[in-house]
């Protein structure tokens, strides 16, 4: 459910895989366009599988549907819900791939939809992990997490997604999971604002590991096991996006650095926002509710939000109160 890029990228999976799959497009000439020239070329390079067919009708994408995945932005995904919930089948597997934390609830997307489709959290599982879209496309290798409680509902899913070039892993670890999707992106906006703004590979370094240490902070009191945010689920998808140029939070953070304001970093974006920019005002919301220090995302936030310059941000972060690591 949704043809952007990621949603297109795990769709080809699927199908590479063996399987019928579905896409739902929110524009139904996207969709006829996919069924025509079998290539998604507003989002991904390359030729899609014939197995794949796409609609811009939710309820022909769902009738039947066993398993239904949801690509659509974390922020769009409830009201997404509340038009699809009738037409899905009560004992569907429901995976998300959306990476946020909800600004109004400062809820998980996993609990998103529970609260919207009223299923067992059991039926709820997350992919997440470093996978850039357009290199899945390729087929280049690549490997992922398949989080549920329900362990049969999680290797019934990494037995649909796995292929030559996509090795899916499985854990019971939702919670973990889904922090680690959800901050990458606003630390990858720090990697990207100091890479704009001249610093080097010591300073890169120094943000992810100092943003996994406050990832892990928020993750552990929300009853993550840390574990998981040592794995692909964590320090994986973060280093991926915090120096992939193909991340759009990356991409983002630098213009910022360079100098840009958000509006020249939005234009040069087609007007998309990167998912860190509202992600980190739901993330420190949910890190204050829990009495969670996590500076660098509170960096990004005043950014973003408070009209802070990069080098304010960077003189904040560097004169803070020396402590051991």
């Amino acid at each position: 459910m949704g043809a952007g890029a990621w949603g297109t990228a795990l769709a080809k999976v699927l199908a590479d895989s063996g399987n019928n799959v579905r896409l739902w497009a929110r524009r139904p000439e996207l969709a006829d366009e996919i069924n025509r020239t079998h290539r998604n070329a507003d989002y991904l390079d390359g030729e899609l599988p014939g197995s794949i067919r796409a609609t811009g009708d939710h309820a022909e994408a769902l009738d039947g549907a066993c398993t239904v995945l949801m690509a659509v932005p974390a922020q769009t995904l409830r009201a997404n819900l509340i038009g699809w919930k009738d037409a899905i089948d009560p004992d569907a597997t429901l995976v998300s791939l959306a990476k946020g934390i909800e600004l109004d609830t400062l809820m998980r997307m996993s609990q998103v939809i529970v609260a919207v489709t009223g299923v067992d959290p059991a039926q709820v599982a997350v992919v997440t992990g470093p996978n850039l879209a357009s290199e899945i496309a390729q087929g280049q290798p690549a490997a992922t997490v398949v989080a549920c409680s329900d362990s049969g509902r999680a290797v019934t899913i990494q037995r649909a997604l796995a292929t030559g070039y996509f090795r899916p892993y499985t854990n019971s670890d939702v919670i973990g999971a889904e922090v680690g999707g959800a901050c990458k992106n606003v630390i990858a906006l720090a990697c990207g604002m100091a890479a704009g703004s001249g610093l080097g590979e010591n300073t890169a370094a120094a943000i992810i590991t100092r943003g996994l240490a406050e990832i892990m902070r928020l993750g552990i009191a929300l009853g993550a096991k840390p574990a998981t945010l040592a794995g692909l689920a964590g320090i994986g998808d973060l280093v991926a996006t915090c120096m992939s140029p193909h991340s759009r939070n990356r991409s983002f953070g630098e213009r910022l650095g360079r100098g840009g304001t958000m509006q020249a970093a939005l234009a040069a974006t087609g007007g998309h926002v990167a998912e860190g920019v509202t992600s980190c005002e739901s993330v420190l919301a949910l890190a204050s509710a829990y009495d969670v220090e996590m500076p660098l995302t509170e960096a990004v936030h005043g950014v973003c939000h408070r009209g802070l310059s990069v080098d304010d941000a960077v003189a904040l972060l560097l004169g803070r109160t020396t402590k051991p690591e």
